[in-house]
């Protein structure tokens, strides 16, 4: 029997992770009023501190008039009303991501601005740089060639030129456009810088991001090419030396409720699996916090079959649904595919084994721990139901129930430089039983996919929602390629 629910459709973010998802009272408050924790929990009280915040220049490449005659963008444009207008969006967009911005308000109107610019970008580089485009036509006026110099020349900063609707043709965006590192948004949408400043802090959250992978005997570190991101792993006797620790506190209690009051339905699980999976999440946190890490990580099959731990099922989903990271199998892959997710959209990813359907040429996808909050961190929960980990039969696992026709993104990465991308659409969800394998089971109608048997990658991430141009802008500007699925 499949559980389908009603179909639907959804696109967009959440306020937790701007900053670090941990390192903010006012993340913790906004779950708190959103329904995620419904108490006011100590065990929160030890936060991994946040990344530095990046900078970003913002210079202007137009001619020092006050009005165009003819041409585009034409004389209708207001020139400085308008250059007020993106330095407001941007202003606003580098505060909600906490962003040093730093806006040069005169003109780049010759060469020898532009080559002042250059020197000052060798000198003291920028951790990200926005070129905004304001002219397409004026007399001796070369706007892309003062445009395209600053994309060759400005070293290995990451660099948006942004090209508002009226200030180029086709031909000007050639010159550009496989420069990398560098991503161009020609576009009407004004408010697009918003995402264009989020992207640049996004770059510099995850080369500052620590991920705690609980994995062997040994603690060590190592730094991941092109994107920086660091792996912190710990011998994974700490986990199971820290459960020992965990009281029955009257947190704990209040966790296990939650999932309790809120479960569509309990199947296999009794109250001392759902406690025992609340310590598990409290063990998590505290690692997390003594380690400086933004993310956990583990091995879980190992422990789960030598009996030493329950699976951390529903502690991953919990850390996930808070804006956090809690992924299986110690793959990090999968884990700086969820912060890369979290921090550009605001809504979870699902890790899952893919499993090609052959009969329906469909590819469906399972694991035993899913986010609920899949529309965004502070949207309402998809129903869930409280199962046992299929494999071991023990602990608690999700069974979360997708939106039947939701569009989804499935992407991971591919080594830090590359990522697999593709999109497709929820058919239904699959119960188990009479089906085998994970708990959450959902089968996915793929796009441009001849034989669902040539879908690339493991443990992609399913994530609600078409994010396949965004996640594509982002790997340009962060010089990631992109493998269609």
């Amino acid at each position: 029997m499949q559980t389908n629910k009603t179909s639907g459709t959804s696109d967009c973010p959440f306020k937790m992770n701007r900053r670090s998802f941990l390192a903010t009272t006012g993340a913790l408050a906004a779950t708190t009023k959103i329904g995620l924790l419904d108490f006011t929990s100590s065990l929160l009280a030890a936060s991994p501190t946040s990344t530095k915040k990046p900078l970003v220049r913002v210079v202007f490449v137009r001619p020092n008039i006050d009005r165009y005659w003819m041409g585009w963008p034409g004389a209708a444009y207001d020139i400085k009303a308008c250059q007020r207008q993106y330095t407001e969006i941007l202003n606003k967009a580098a505060k909600k991501y906490g962003v040093d911005l730093i806006v040069v308000k005169e003109p780049l109107h010759d060469d020898s601005k532009v080559d002042t610019l250059l020197k000052s970008l060798k000198k003291i580089p920028p951790d990200g740089l926005i070129v905004v485009s304001m002219c397409l036509h004026h007399t001796n006026f070369e706007s892309w060639g003062k445009t395209n110099k600053i994309a060759k020349e400005r070293g290995k900063i990451p660099t948006i030129v942004f090209s508002p609707m009226g200030t180029s043709f086709t031909g000007h965006l050639q010159g550009t456009r496989n420069i990398p590192g560098v991503f161009v948004a020609a576009t009407q949408d004004l408010d697009w810088l918003d995402f264009g400043v989020r992207m640049l802090r996004t770059i510099s959250e995850m080369k500052n991001t620590r991920i705690c992978i609980c994995a062997g005997n040994k603690t060590q570190d190592r730094k991941l090419d092109v994107i920086g991101t660091t792996l912190h792993y710990i011998p994974s006797k700490r986990f199971v030396d820290e459960f020992k620790k965990v009281q029955e506190t009257d947190e704990v209690r209040a966790m296990a409720d939650y999932y309790t009051k809120k479960a569509q339905k309990i199947v296999e699980p009794n109250r001392k699996d759902i406690l025992h999976a609340a310590k598990n999440y409290v063990v998590c946190r505290r690692l997390m916090a003594a380690e400086n890490c933004q993310g956990f990580s583990m091995d879980c099959l190992g422990p789960v079959s030598r009996r030493e731990i329950k699976p951390p099922c529903l502690a991953f989903s919990r850390l996930r649904d808070e804006g956090g990271l809690g992924t299986c199998e110690a793959d990090w892959n999968a884990a700086i595919s969820t912060r890369l997710t979290n921090l550009l959209f605001d809504r979870p990813g699902f890790m899952q084994d893919p499993a090609p359907n052959t009969v329906h040429n469909t590819l469906m996808g399972a694991h035993c721990t899913c986010a609920t909050r899949l529309d965004g961190f502070d949207k309402p929960p998809e129903p869930f139901i409280l199962r046992t980990h299929s494999e071991s039969n023990s602990g608690v696992a999700m069974q979360v129930l997708w939106r039947i026709r939701q569009k989804v993104t499935v992407m991971e990465f591919n080594n830090p430089d590359t990522i697999i991308l593709g999109t497709g659409r929820v058919l239904r969800n699959i119960d188990t039983p009479p089906a085998g394998g994970c708990r959450t089971s959902v089968d996915l109608e793929m796009d441009d996919i001849a034989d669902a048997r040539d879908t690339k990658g493991f443990h992609q991430l399913f994530i609600y929602g078409n994010l396949e141009l965004p996640f594509k802008a982002y790997c340009q500007l962060a010089g990631i390629k992109v493998v269609h699925i």
